[in-house]
């Protein structure tokens, strides 16, 4: 793949996941693998949001050491990523962004057949 901190592993398990399943939009890949948030409350007691851990657990593993690579070599990652903690994210919740970036950009690569184009404008 052309994504910049995504590797051939990644990539086999990205291609062998988003091909067995016809997903129509990027949000319902990030769904299928885990990567949306949920929110733990209880009447007035509000909780942390986590990952809803559903799908494939060694994939998600393996977004994580990806996230943590893009983070410095992904121009759209990395400036999420920093956004996202200058806001008061905490590091985990803004690399949890980052897994959820990286399956949809992923997804959009293989859905149209192109080469990685980073979004970012520069400032």
């Amino acid at each position: 793949m052309s994504i910049p901190g995504i590797g051939h592993v990644v990539s086999r398990e990205m291609i062998a996941v988003l091909r067995s399943r016809q997903f129509s939009q990027a949000s319902q890949a990030a769904a299928f693998i885990g990567l949306v948030p949920r929110l733990w409350e209880s009447g007035k007691m509000k909780g942390r949001t986590t990952l809803c851990k559903n799908g494939p657990g060694r994939l998600r593993a393996k977004l994580y050491m990806a996230a943590v690579v893009a983070k410095q070599h992904n121009p759209d990652i990395k400036s999420q990523y920093t956004r996202l903690v200058k806001a008061g994210k905490t590091k985990m919740q803004a690399l949890g962004a980052a897994m959820r970036k990286l399956a949809q950009i992923c997804f959009g690569v293989l859905k149209h057949q192109c080469e990685y184009q980073p979004q970012l404008v520069n400032k």
